[in-house]
């Protein structure tokens, strides 16, 4: 009788195999934890209590199905969506769509670089040119742990980062817990007149960040370094939706958090549209300390988004004009609008609104196109958009783009009681 082989060791199990290939989505997530997402959704609850939980609801979904758009596409295609855009556009086409990604790079920086500073002002009265320097100062040496063969620790770094903002931004429910019965009202969609429709605009409009939409397709990329065969396909997006599950799923967990926080705590109160404001109030309603968390929150939010808004950068520049610069280089650039505003004493919550009416400007142009290449079977092949996929997407960026409209448009009009 043969001697029968020694039994094999069993598979390890299916998230264990899955857990190294998760990361890319936690970066791009910062995007939607910055300081210009925390003062919206401080000013939702603080206003209209917990009227409009449904909105960041929708707009977690709808970041999620972009998102997911955005990976698969730099999966399937081994290349961003910047460089997939620069190899289709003509020179000229090229050039303005960079100069627009460039602009709307730039505004990103403005917000999260503004709100880093305050959270440093916060914490310890620093002047907010000297915060806005040492925040670009940090955020560059964060850069320097991003490139090739060192993604992960970067991922890893910025993965801190988001557990510190969700520590920070949610420690107040703990001293202020959210009423059930609040929070299963908030759930159904309705508005409180037109104020709160501006309020919900402000906050789904701007859900979808540009520069995370161009860098996501990038950062699946340089997470697996070498090309993953044909086959491996659908193992890596199955990965990517658990990836993007968990990652969104706690940025819009923290957004919430904010949001119920305000109602919980802050609702009613006059000044908390703006952060310092909404760190006054929450300092007076819950104590130093929950205020002194709130601020780390801050601070973390800035540190992260800004190394990751000028990362997105570098990779809009790669991809579009096919010229790569050293980040620390393009940290440089970008940091330079922010500073100078600073510096000349602009108020924080205007050089805040006006970043966002930047951003919503920039966003059709991230989208679009993006829909336009996932759909595409010759560029995707099976892996093209389903038609459900496709129904879902064009209702998002009809929503998205519409809001952006009614955003910038109530924004800009004369008398405008645009928060």
């Amino acid at each position: 009788m043969p001697k029968s082989s020694a039994p094999r060791s069993a598979p390890p199990p299916k998230d264990r195999r899955l857990l190294p290939l998760l990361g890319p989505a936690f970066v791009a997530a910062v995007a939607y934890v910055d300081p210009g997402n925390v003062a919206a959704n401080i000013t939702a609850g603080a206003r209209y209590g917990y009227l409009l939980v449904w909105v960041l609801i929708v707009s977690n979904i709808a970041a999620m199905l972009i998102q997911y758009l955005s990976a698969k596409l730099g999966l399937v295609t081994g290349d961003s969506l910047p460089r997939l855009l620069g190899e289709r556009l003509g020179r000229p086409a090229r050039l303005a769509f960079w100069i627009q990604a460039e602009l709307i790079a730039a505004a990103t920086d403005l917000a999260e670089v503004i709100g880093g500073a305050l959270a440093l002002h916060l914490l310890f009265g620093t002047d907010l040119l000297l915060g806005g320097i040492i925040v670009g100062a940090v955020s560059t040496l964060l850069l320097t742990w991003q490139g090739r063969g060192r993604q992960r620790r970067f991922e890893g770094i910025v993965i801190t980062l988001l557990l510190i903002i969700t520590i920070g931004f949610l420690g107040g429910l703990v001293a202020a817990p959210p009423s059930a019965s609040g929070i299963a009202s908030g759930i159904v969609p309705r508005f409180a007149g037109p104020d709160s429709v501006l309020v919900a605009a402000s906050m789904l409009g701007a859900t979808v960040m540009p520069h995370a939409v161009y860098l996501h397709s990038s950062l699946v990329n340089d997470h697996h370094e070498d090309r993953p065969p044909q086959e491996a396909l659908p193992r890596l997006l199955r990965a990517t939706r658990i990836d993007i599950g968990w990652a969104l799923g706690l940025a819009g967990l923290v957004n919430i958090g904010l949001l119920l926080l305000a109602a919980s705590a802050l609702a009613g109160v006059e000044g908390t549209d703006t952060i310092e404001g909404a760190h006054a109030a929450i300092s007076s309603a819950l104590g130093p300390a929950v205020a002194t968390v709130f601020a780390i929150g801050l601070l973390a939010s800035g540190l992260a988004s800004t190394s990751v808004g000028a990362y997105a950068g570098s990779e809009i520049m790669s991809g579009l004009l096919k010229v790569r610069i050293p980040l620390v280089w393009r940290r440089l650039i970008t940091l330079a609008p922010a500073l100078l505003i600073l510096a000349l004493g602009a108020e924080p919550t205007w050089a805040l609104v006006v970043s966002q009416v930047a951003l919503s400007f920039g966003i059709p142009f991230a989208i679009i196109p993006l829909m336009a290449l996932t759909r595409d079977r010759r560029l995707m092949g099976e892996f093209a958009d389903s038609r459900i996929i496709r129904i879902g997407a064009d209702l998002v960026a009809a929503l998205i783009i519409g809001l952006n409209l009614l955003l910038i448009g109530l924004t800009l009009a004369p008398g405008s009681g645009a928060p």
